[in-house]
């Protein structure tokens, strides 16, 4: 899909379900939540922080809740999508306009919103242990100037370095995220760097 700048261009590059996107937009937009563009979506954010993420898939249309798990969903149409890797944000999921049930949205949207003017955070864990995949390692080893820049790193950007390349599950890919992230290492530019300054 296109890379779009506002939320209507985004819309409008869809190649399907405009409509869901069309309706869940308006009562989005219905609510106190600003628009934007990050991560190439529509987000939808309340002073400055981000609330909701609107975005077209191949099978489906999700609106994401970047605070989700602490929404009590009683509909319970909430889904983690990342099990294992996402703890705070939640999906909810629309494969047609006739599952759209706008009063229940936006009762999930003002709820959303009323938890982060509480400045309600989902508890992360940050003390988790560095767990260093077998190619990084041996780079590391290999290259003195790529591990004082590695050791340069907090211990946060260091372990998403590392889960990327873990989380590969065939050697080909491990490698290839390996050579992604050799420059950038070097470079002292986190993985992640581009999407915290948007």
């Amino acid at each position: 899909m296109q890379r779009a700048n506002t939320v209507e261009e985004y819309i409008l590059n869809a190649k399907s379900r405009q409509d869901i996107l069309m309706i869940l937009h308006d009562l989005l937009i219905s609510t106190e939540l600003s628009e934007t563009i990050k991560w190439g979506a529509p987000c939808y954010t309340v002073n400055g922080k981000n609330v909701v993420g609107l975005g077209v898939f191949k099978e489906h249309v999700a609106i994401w809740f970047f605070q989700g798990a602490l929404l009590k969903d009683e509909a319970k149409v909430l889904i983690n999508a990342q099990n294992d890797k996402t703890k705070a944000l939640r999906q909810w999921r629309f494969k047609s306009a006739d599952e759209l049930d706008a009063e229940l949205i936006v009762a999930y949207i003002n709820e959303a919103i009323a938890n982060e003017k509480q400045n309600k955070r989902v508890k992360i864990n940050r003390d988790k242990k560095l767990v260093i995949p077998t190619e990084l390692e041996n780079a590391l080893n290999e290259d003195n100037i790529l591990k004082v820049s590695f050791q340069e790193f907090t211990p946060g950007k260091q372990r998403e370095f590392a889960d990327y390349v873990a989380h590969a599950k065939q050697a080909k890919t491990r490698l290839s995220r390996l050579a992604k992230i050799i420059p950038l290492i070097k470079q002292n530019i986190g993985l992640n760097d581009k999407y915290r300054n948007s």
